[in-house]
């Protein structure tokens, strides 16, 4: 199963809060880079590619899949909700799967009682004929409208810390070997989302 973004997360930690943390008193030159550092800092740990192997703002995923199955495990909880679910007929037509079919049993998703998952048409070169659209991240209450984000404050605080390192050290040492995509986390860091990280 491959699981891409369709719709990012707004910043969890806001330019507010990091001008505070690094004492900046509101010195607007120093937004925009500042706004970069923290979006570099949550990109490293949130959603598909992130290191904490979870979805932490609001944001609409799409898992897809050759097929169906009995449950279907969705990844990068929490899970709010499912938005929709298509597959492909054997014309290579995506076909809308009626929303009384399943149901949400926490973060997998499952057939409803006394009904059964369509069969997708054999589509000659598409692998991918399964596809489940989601919302997924933290919130205050997942049945409101609009769903307000509720990050937990370990991970915004190790959010700032991060991007406090970055902002004081705009060069990694030429002594660590870290390879160039990668954002080095403090033990401090590392200690408060180790809680929150999901082993596949």
């Amino acid at each position: 199963m491959r699981v891409i973004v369709i719709t990012p997360p707004a910043p969890v930690v806001t330019w507010e809060e990091a001008d505070q943390h690094l004492r900046l008193d509101g010195d607007d030159e120093q937004r925009e880079m500042v706004e970069r550092l923290i979006a570099a800092a949550t990109q490293h740990i949130d959603g598909p590619d992130g290191w904490l192997g979870r979805a932490l703002g609001l944001q609409t995923l799409e898992a897809r899949m050759c097929g169906f199955c009995d449950l279907i495990r969705l990844s990068y909880q929490p899970i709010v909700d499912v938005v929709s679910v298509h597959y492909l007929d054997g014309t290579g037509q995506p076909v809308l799967v009626d929303p009384d079919t399943y149901e949400l049993f926490g973060r997998d998703l499952g057939c409803a009682w006394g009904k059964s998952w369509p069969t997708p048409g054999a589509y000659r070169g598409h692998a991918e004929t399964v596809r489940i659209r989601y919302r997924a991240g933290y919130a205050v209450d997942p049945d409101a409208d609009p769903i307000v984000s509720n990050v937990p404050e370990p991970i915004k605080q190790a959010i700032l810390l991060m991007v406090g390192d970055m902002y004081r050290f705009t060069e990694t040492a030429s002594d660590m070997n870290v390879a160039p995509t990668s954002i080095p986390m403090s033990t401090t860091v590392e200690n408060l989302l180790s809680p929150f990280r999901v082993y596949a």
